[in-house]
């Protein structure tokens, strides 16, 4: 048990958690209020089952688990979920191992499974601080279900638990109560229709989001056209359908209708688009919603969060939208990038799983107030650069609803510590999707994995770590109280609209739209107080994407702060579907509050990474220099 007190403020300054210096500095923004000051923070470790070394049958023996309820492998295969309404309970996926052969009773704690945990130190009435309660589910109540089971998401109800895509459902009980015994539960499948007459299995969906409304269901579906991956989100009503008698499953089921595709294909609805009345000019409108994929939802359910379409180049935030009004407002602004978020209950504060301290991303995206054009190609290999393999640099930072600006840059969760192996600031346990707010707003739960091999030693410099966690597992469930914060009272969230007027009602067997991008051509982008770049875009030979974007810079400036000289090229291609391919050439000068140059070798930076296995290859380099601090990309494999 790890538990260490954390005040202090998070910046480019890493692990220590001290406040940034003027590297990352960002522009006051007007009438937003002073930064809030650092806050005490207390975080330890929720417990997990016992860790058995021998994960063949029979090997989680009573010697390690005298209770008979299961244990888990080194790979611990946890994903944290949020917290059931009581406040102190929360959802969990985890894989049980070593469990006996039937009909021994314990031959149900096998395999991936859902668990509770408790968070107050209590216990449920077997002794253990965890309840599993996907194990032993007769087959008859699971029929039909999906195998996944991620993102364990539980309803206000403290009945039901959405996780993958399925709906675990114990009826009349509450998940937490004995009552709420396996024969009790029930595994609904979740299906979204992609025919139009309702047949077959259903189209694929992935990062299913629950709306705090507990009737609407914010999801992602990948496209594969073009030769490339693509992505689209959705908004849907969760409908229960006892009887189908169209697609499969044929059994009880959730289907997902009234939907609504989180898009316009209109050209002026995209971020960077050609001046409908001045054909030759590019503009850029920073409040347009380009949701690239769903994240989640206000605690109220208004709004939707997603990862959006740079504000600033190479720079990867995410952002908020309200689904009725279509208002937008950025919720990160660092230079480094963000993923797993989560709004607090009040609607003031977000935490966010964050590379901010390693400076991954600096040596793309550090020079601040440069218009997000080159992005029109770069945006899906910039992203993928986060990662080294397994290895994530994802930190939890607490920021407040008015979001990085001046020196502050949030506060991290976890920056407590001496950074020693099993310390909560420990770099080499990196935290996880999908950090979670307690009901009342008073802690956040979160998970960490371990950095193992290939993610670390062999040619990567990073020194492989010994576990010091319970039998040596590679994963563990974190707690964050936010000790001088009053309880909120529960909030009741009422439906929201089925209809999103800024999204396009999805029709399910019509064609999936493309992205609009701006014709090729050659193009100016006036800047908003000074200067103007030259554009030119080229398209590859089938005309179904840009090939090729180049800019030129003169005394460009869209804050009055900063000056932007200089050239930028990128060539991108795909070698295969998952694989983005950059050639890109910088010799960037910007002066001002913040002097800065991003540039890249004689013979340019030229980057091929898989989007799905996130393993940096390059040659060539890019380099960012920021007040004098030079940041460098990451060695190959790193």
């Amino acid at each position: 048990m790890v538990a260490v007190a954390a005040c202090s403020s998070s910046g480019s300054a890493g692990a220590t958690g001290a406040a940034p210096t003027g590297i990352n500095a960002l522009p006051e923004v007007v009438n937003n209020p002073p930064a809030p000051k650092p806050e005490p923070i207390s975080v330890s470790e929720l417990p997990l089952p016992p860790v058995t070394a021998d994960t063949g049958p029979g090997g989680c023996t009573a010697a390690i688990n005298p209770h008979g309820t299961g244990c888990v492998g080194q790979s611990v295969g946890l994903q944290s979920g949020g917290f059931l309404p009581d406040g102190h309970t929360v959802s969990a996926t985890i894989s049980f191992a070593g469990a006996p052969a039937a009909p021994d009773q314990a031959s149900v704690y096998s395999g991936p499974q859902i668990i509770i945990v408790r968070t107050d130190g209590t216990k449920f009435p077997n002794g253990d601080a965890w309840k599993c309660v996907t194990c032993g589910v007769p087959a008859g109540n699971q029929a039909g279900r999906n195998q996944a089971l991620d993102y364990p998401q539980p309803f206000n109800d403290g009945k039901r638990i959405l996780a993958g895509t399925n709906i675990i459902d114990c009826g009349s009980f509450k998940l937490a109560d004995t009552a709420c015994t396996p024969d009790q539960v029930h595994v609904y499948p979740i299906r979204f229709n992609n025919t139009a007459d309702g047949s077959g299995k259903g189209g694929n969906i992935r990062e299913l989001r629950l709306n705090p409304d507990n009737v609407h269901l914010g999801f992602n579906s990948f496209t594969f056209s073009n030769d490339a991956i693509g992505q689209f989100a959705y908004l849907g009503r969760l409908t229960f359908n006892p009887r189908p008698t169209t697609g499969t499953p044929l059994t009880p089921r959730y289907d997902i209708t009234s939907v609504t595709r989180l898009f316009d294909t209109a050209a002026d609805k995209q971020t960077v688009y050609v001046d409908p009345a001045h054909p030759d000019q590019l503009t850029i409108n920073p409040n347009a919603i380009s949701v690239g994929e769903l994240r989640g939802f206000s605690k109220d359910g208004k709004e939707v969060a997603y990862i959006g379409y740079p504000d600033e180049s190479s720079n990867i935030d995410v952002f908020a939208a309200d689904l009725t009004t279509g208002k937008v407002r950025r919720l990160t602004g660092n230079p480094e990038y963000t993923d797993p978020i989560d709004l607090s209950p009040d609607g003031n504060w977000t935490v966010a799983m964050d590379t901010r301290g390693s400076d991954r991303q600096e040596f793309l995206a550090g020079m601040r107030g440069v218009p997000p054009i080159t992005d029109l190609v770069t945006t899906g290999a910039v992203s993928s650069t986060r990662n080294n393999g397994q290895r994530r640099f994802f930190q939890p930072i607490l920021i407040d609803r008015y979001g990085d600006r001046g020196t502050y840059q949030g506060q991290r969760i976890n920056a407590a510590g001496d950074g020693s192996p099993g310390a909560i600031n420990d770099p080499n346990w990196n935290g996880e999707a999908d950090p979670r707010w307690s009901p009342d707003g008073t802690a956040v739960v979160y998970w960490q994995a371990l950095a193992v091999a290939p993610a670390c030693g062999g040619a990567n410099p990073l020194k492989c770590e010994t576990s010091t966690e319970p039998g040596g597992r590679t994963a563990r469930l974190m707690i964050a109280k936010l000790t001088s914060r009053k309880p909120q009272p529960a909030r009741t969230v009422a439906p929201i609209s089925d209809t999103v007027p800024w999204g396009t009602p999805y029709v399910p067997g019509s064609p999936i739209p493309t992205r609009p991008f701006p014709p090729a051509g050659s193009y100016t982008l006036a800047g908003a107080k000074t200067g103007s770049a030259a554009v030119t875009i080229t398209e590859n030979a089938a005309r179904t994407a840009i090939d090729t974007v180049s800019v030129r810079y003169t005394n460009f400036s869209d804050d009055g702060l900063r000056t932007l000289n200089g050239a930028e090229k990128v060539t991108a291609a795909a070698p295969s579907m998952a694989v983005s391919k950059l050639d890109w050439y910088s010799d960037l000068t910007q002066t001002g509050i913040t002097p800065s140059t991003k540039k890249t070798s004689p013979d340019g930076f030229h980057l091929t990474i898989d989007l799905l296995t996130n393993d940096f290859q390059a040659t060539g380099t890019m380099t960012t220099t920021v007040d004098g601090h030079v940041y460098r990309q990451p060695r190959n494999s790193m």
